[in-house]
């Protein structure tokens, strides 16, 4: 099974970072590709609304940018995982504009399954990015739900969250 990852988090070793670390090796371990898309990174710029994509474009967006990765891997991938920090109430800025981005494409052509990882700073701060992920990804997507992985501060990193998301990628 091939994997995508979106991380939100700009932190290379932070608490984001450690867990989609711990959820890719176990998901290896179990024979599964995956490839980790950092946006926070790379050079996304929001959705322009111009429509481009769905009419002259033919499916494809007029913004020429880091984006281009992402489109090229969207009909190869049979799961699709979100990750970021909350900030604010809600996933990184830079995650939602790749979510955004994916307008210009179709529901992808493969992907049947979905997951998400977030951590936080606080508890019970994790609505806004389930209902995007309930309602857009999970819905609209009509992939399988495989779960919604949360940590808060140290706990990102702890042992008991590293097996925890280990044994997840190699149940897949």
């Amino acid at each position: 099974m091939k994997i995508m990852v979106l991380n939100g988090s700009a932190r290379r070793n932070g608490n984001t970072a450690a867990m989609v670390s711990a959820f890719k090796r176990g998901a290896e371990t179990a024979g599964h590709e995956v490839i980790v898309f950092d946006v926070a990174n790379m050079t996304i710029a929001g959705c322009r609304g111009c429509e481009y994509c769905h009419t002259k474009g033919n499916g494809s967006c007029i913004q020429k940018d880091d984006m281009q990765a992402i489109y090229d891997e969207w009909n190869e991938m049979d799961m699709l995982v979100l990750a970021s920090p909350i900030y604010y109430g809600s996933h990184t800025g830079q995650l939602s504009c790749a979510i955004h981005r994916t307008y210009a494409l179709d529901i992808p052509k493969r992907c049947r399954k979905s997951a998400m990882i977030l951590s936080s700073g606080a508890p019970d701060v994790y609505d806004a990015s389930r209902s995007i992920y309930n309602g857009f990804i999970h819905g609209y997507f009509r992939t399988q739900d495989m779960g919604v992985f949360t940590a808060v501060g140290a706990e990102a990193k702890s042992p008991a969250m590293q097996e925890k998301l280990e044994a997840f990628g190699r149940s897949l």
